[in-house]
């Protein structure tokens, strides 16, 4: 049977309360803002989800580390959690693609970790009193007096007003093309997929359906889009304050004046938000977790999605409505959250762009919304017919 480690272990969040548990993962201390995920698998995932960079998570499921780590699973090249907290951590995985224990992975990522916390407490006090700065002091600097753990908590900078896309941006722009994901036949499009946080798993859905993804990091230009010869442009998910993205939102603004097809998830849709005119604004504890119910309203249906997001878009719900930057003409939200009401994508009706605020490309889960690659291809499609219909 495998030991954890077993050193004494506190979080502290910055209104002063305070849990008390063991290590778990590297020994030391961690600062970040504490958010909750209610996702019963998938913890492999949310720990290398780049979206939680800079986050303490707590895991609202008590048995975690059940089936261990693997090589495949993992959606970047690291753990971008900032801490992680638990309530019962699995001595022994018990998985065929098992290949090491979750603590493991921790202590080699540099995550410092809690373990034995009343989980169900911490998230009802999060709930209540929102996301919030936190810290988790394990080993000699748990021995620290309260006040002394309250005050670094509260030294830490907040989570609004944050712009972080430039620490999970890949460094150096790339390619994936379709025959490494399956798809034969011809390249249908090529799209320019701009790397704010994005997941291992959005340029497989792409290139699945035949396009040839050209990944950009966080501050490329419009002329770098060009320049991939781009039919179609997607903004991933990502990490931090929308307000702060004045470059991205003007990059949005230029793609849009061009009339390329586009479609935007989590981070992006924010940015396609703001690119219209629209305000954002921080969500009180977020949507975090892989069982958020939420309403198409061109299909009426009900989509079990995958969210990870603290910042969402201010549009009205009902209706069509003019964008504040009038040039992109009319606008309406196409989903909206059945939890709390909150703007879960948006639809522009006069130029090709659409975006949502959840993930449609999740691992593990749920696929609900996989169709909406499909439905920018079809984006793509309709701005070629038009184009060689202007030709004639």
């Amino acid at each position: 049977m495998n030991s954890l480690s077993n050193l004494p272990a506190v979080l502290v969040l910055e209104d002063g309360r305070i849990f008390r548990g063991r290590s778990y993962g590297k020994v030391g201390t961690t600062l970040g803002e504490a958010v909750f995920t209610t996702g019963m698998t998938g913890y492999q995932e949310t720990l290398s989800d780049p979206s939680y960079a800079h986050q303490i998570i707590t895991q609202t499921f008590p048995h975690v580390g059940n089936t261990g780590v693997n090589d495949e699973d993992a959606e970047s090249t690291r753990m971008w959690a900032a801490g992680y907290v638990v309530r019962d951590a699995s001595r022994r995985p018990s998985n065929w693609r098992s290949q090491r224990t979750l603590e493991d992975d921790l202590i080699s990522n540099d995550i410092v970790g809690i373990r034995g916390v009343d989980t169900r407490a911490l998230t009802r006090h999060l709930r209540d009193a929102g996301a919030m700065k936190a810290g988790i002091f394990s080993g000699d600097d748990a021995a620290a007096s309260d006040e002394q753990l309250i005050a670094a908590v509260n030294a830490q900078p907040s989570m609004e007003g944050r712009n972080i896309s430039a620490e999970v941006s890949v460094d150096e722009a790339y390619i994936v093309e379709p025959a490494e994901h399956g798809y034969e036949g011809e390249i249908k499009y090529t799209v320019a997929a701009i790397d704010l946080g994005m997941k291992s798993m959005t340029p497989h859905r792409l290139a699945e359906r035949g396009l040839r993804v050209h990944v950009l990091p966080y501050n490329a230009t419009l002329a770098d889009i060009k320049a991939t010869g781009a039919d179609g442009v997607f903004f991933s998910n990502g990490p931090g304050d929308p307000a702060t993205a004045t470059t991205q939102v003007e990059l949005v603004r230029s793609v849009l004046d061009a009339g390329i097809p586009y479609f935007g998830i989590c981070f992006g849709n924010q940015i396609l938000g703001r690119a219209l005119g629209l305000d954002t604004y921080k969500l009180r504890f977020g949507h975090r977790g892989i069982n958020q119910p939420v309403l198409d309203k061109a299909t009426g249906k009900v989509e079990i999605t995958s969210q990870n997001h603290g910042f969402a878009v201010d549009a009205p719900l009902d209706g069509t409505f003019t964008a504040p930057e009038a040039r992109f003409g009319s606008v309406e939200v196409s989903h909206f959250s059945l939890n709390d009401k909150v703007v879960e994508g948006l639809s522009c009706l006069d130029i090709p762009a659409f975006s949502v605020q959840y993930h449609p490309e999740a691992a593990s889960g749920p696929h609900d919304a996989a169709y909406l690659f499909d439905r920018f291809v079809t984006a793509m499609d309709n701005a070629a017919q038009s184009a060689e219909k202007d030709a004639k």
